[in-house]
């Protein structure tokens, strides 16, 4: 049985990535973060007591900003494959904290290589999957590919860009199988809300129930490379089965606008966005991004990947997953509302 170690479990990306492992007939570890509340959510459907014979799926509590807790999972996971995905992700949260996001995305990977390097060293077969982002091609023009230069416009794409390198000197420096995948921009119902995407469906969904009146935004001429992050993650795995480490870009090759977004998810639900939307100038980025639009021609080629959810099936999946969490809420209101003494 394999084993594969994943940084950033809770997230997104991470719960995807687990259900494909675990799928695939992995064992599954993955570095939670220790909180005062369940952060776990994500994992709920996948989710089995260790204790439980058959249990597949293990957390350990670890953060990046410690090395020395990396290794030690390392140690008792003995993972042949290590998926990086923890990061401050928020691009806009980023400038406001920027020295955070700095220690965890950038410097936090330099903490997982040494204590890869440091793991291989002791004996053990290791493959890494550095999480990439398009954001790190900023201000180049579209389409972007590996061969488009780096033009980072925000802190957390300057990290990224700092990891992506990191990677590559620690591959190229010690003989470590270390891959970045640069994945373009990828949705689901599991996204965050303060992310715009799942911030526009679940306003969308609250605002036709009723449950509120606006929806404040920043630049809604913004043009994104939007795909599945169920699709995405099969790149991920299919990145670390590849004879010799490479970096990837992972797209859909198509550019859409915020604006297109919020298009379609209101006619989705059958609503008129514009009276509910207005403009704030905080949701603006200091050095904003026009265009991202990738090129995956080698991912294609060599990794046999393509995207399955097409722009409008993505907008249509998420509009009606929060239209439905919007249903729920207002009826737990009135509910509530029943069953309150007069």
């Amino acid at each position: 049985m394999k084993r594969a170690l994943i940084t950033g479990i809770t997230g997104q990306d991470g719960s995807f990535l687990a259900e494909l492992l675990l799928a695939k007939g992995y064992e599954v570890h993955g570095i939670v973060r220790r909180a005062s509340t369940f952060n776990t959510e994500r994992l709920d459907p996948i989710y089995a007591d260790p204790h439980d014979r058959g249990a597949r799926l293990f957390l350990h509590y670890g953060d990046v900003s410690n090395g020395a807790g990396i290794l030690h999972i390392l140690e008792k996971a003995q993972p042949e494959e290590i998926y990086n995905m923890a990061a401050q992700s928020q691009v806009r949260v980023s400038f406001d904290q920027a020295e955070y996001t700095a220690d965890v995305v950038a410097t936090g990977t330099l903490r997982v290589l040494e204590a890869v390097r440091d793991y291989v060293a002791r004996g053990h077969e290791a493959r890494v999957y550095q999480a990439g982002s398009s954001e790190m091609f900023g201000a180049s023009p579209p389409p972007q590919s590996e061969s488009t230069p780096f033009y980072p416009r925000s802190p957390y794409a300057a990290s990224k860009v700092a990891a992506h390198w990191y990677a590559v000197n620690y591959r190229e420096a010690y003989g470590l199988f270390i891959a970045n995948g640069i994945l373009f921009n990828h949705e689901s119902p599991r996204r965050g809300e303060t992310f715009v995407t799942r911030k526009i469906t679940r306003a969308l969904g609250r605002i036709k129930l009723g449950l509120q009146d606006k929806l404040y935004l920043g630049n809604l001429e913004a043009r994104r490379d939007w795909g599945y992050a169920g699709d995405y993650v099969d790149a991920m795995w299919r990145i670390l089965q590849q004879p010799e480490p490479e970096d990837f870009v992972i797209a859909t090759g198509e550019s859409h606008s915020v604006r297109e977004f919020l298009d379609l998810a209101a006619e989705r639900c059958s609503i008129d966005w514009e009276p509910h939307v207005e403009r704030d100038p905080r949701y603006f980025r200091p050095t904003e991004v026009a265009d991202l639009q990738g090129d995956a021609s080698k991912a294609r080629e060599k990794l046999g990947w393509h995207p399955r959810v097409s722009f409008k099936e993505l907008v249509h999946m998420m509009m009606d997953h929060d239209l439905e969490l919007a249903r729920q809420e207002k009826m737990l209101a009135a509910h509530h509302a029943a069953g309150r003494p007069r």
